[in-house]
């Protein structure tokens, strides 16, 4: 384990480096992996896990579209696919990649399975941190892990069939066999991460949560939306206002500092840019710190925890989830966004 000093702060990671993937597949070797779940993270861990030799199985409920995606994912019926129950048989490591609610539901079919000296994964804090709120409570004798890839499964997937990785936080709940390291970070390997950086179930489902509401998509949705509308009242074209709002921002800026940081990206822009950038960042920062305060002490008091729970539990929660999503793509912006990226040279 490297330790990374950023700025005084010194943080436990893992590289590709110091824990290659044979290192991981040495470690892993008398192991079966069972990928419960085939929605968000489940393809991309599954494949990434396959691709790199490791003994992984799904389980998945038959019959349903998500069975159906992964046989046409590779997973064979019979002998690395399988109902969900008889892959947690067969598991000694069980990756419990449902979603938040679905965890809460399947929980009393998955504890069963949870022999001594199995491993129970996660991919997000939630269920164990707000534990008096899912009822999720690991038996003792079995090793309860985490590893959270900072990105979409789809992501892991593109960037590891890219020969590249996407950054992922590790934890470990409980060690009840001694391994529970060895194991954790010979996952984090194997399912594509780029380097592992060390955490807890509550500081991953903290940020998590926070980030997921605030810059990563909430935040940024309202932002977009914002200067969108601003740009139509004052008479601009949909075009105009979305190129400068969204398209210049993902196709150009946001790259530039993806590749090496904010003040690169502003040394590449025109020095009128600069100026306004330098001069606006810090009103809109002192602007929206309240809402994320505010935002940071929801989830801290388990108050956004309880809202997911309960919205998403509902039998309608689908239909009303899909009436939320029409809402943002039948906007002005975002259909304008379908007409501007079927103009991109790639798409004419």
């Amino acid at each position: 384990m490297a330790k990374l000093d950023f700025g005084g702060t010194v943080e436990n990671v893992v590289t590709r480096d110091e824990f290659p993937v044979e290192k991981a597949r040495e470690v892993l070797k008398e192991e079966t992996i069972a990928i419960i779940g085939y929605g968000v993270q489940g393809p991309g861990q599954s494949m990434n896990l396959r691709d790199n030799g490791f003994n992984v199985i799904v389980g998945q409920r038959k019959p349903s579209k998500s069975w159906d995606k992964a046989v046409n994912d590779g997973w064979v019926p019979g002998e690395t696919l399988f109902e969900i129950e008889e892959a947690c048989e067969k598991a000694t490591i069980i990756q419990y990649l449902l979603s938040d609610a679905a965890q809460i539901a399947l929980w009393p079919t998955i504890k069963k399975h949870l022999t001594p000296g199995k491993a129970l994964y996660f991919s997000h804090g939630f269920a164990v941190t707000y534990k008096e709120r899912t009822g999720i409570i690991p038996p003792k004798d079995v090793d309860v892990i985490l590893v959270a890839p900072k990105g979409s499964g789809t992501s892991l997937r593109r960037l590891f069939v890219a020969g590249r990785g996407l950054n992922s936080s590790y934890a470990i709940f409980q060690d009840a066999t001694g391994n529970a390291f060895d194991r954790v970070v010979a996952l984090g390997i194997g399912v594509g991460s780029g380097y592992l950086f060390e955490t807890t179930f509550k500081r991953e489902v903290f940020s998590d949560l926070t980030g997921e509401r605030g810059t990563l998509m909430g935040a940024i949705q309202g932002l977009f939306a914002a200067q969108y509308d601003l740009l139509r009242s004052r008479g601009h074209s949909p075009s105009e206002a979305f190129n400068e709002t969204v398209e210049e921002a993902t196709q150009s800026l946001y790259p530039l500092v993806a590749e090496n940081g904010m003040d690169w990206m502003y040394a590449n822009c025109s020095t009128t840019a600069q100026r306004g950038a330098l001069d606006w960042w810090k009103k809109f920062r002192d602007a929206t710190r309240p809402v994320f305060e505010e935002l940071y002490d929801s989830v801290a008091t388990g108050n956004e925890a309880q809202l997911s729970i309960d919205s998403n539990s509902k039998e309608d929660y689908r239909v009303k989830l899909e009436a939320e999503l029409e809402e943002l793509r039948e906007s002005e912006m975002w259909r304008a966004g379908r007409t501007v990226r079927s103009l991109r040279p790639e798409n004419a």
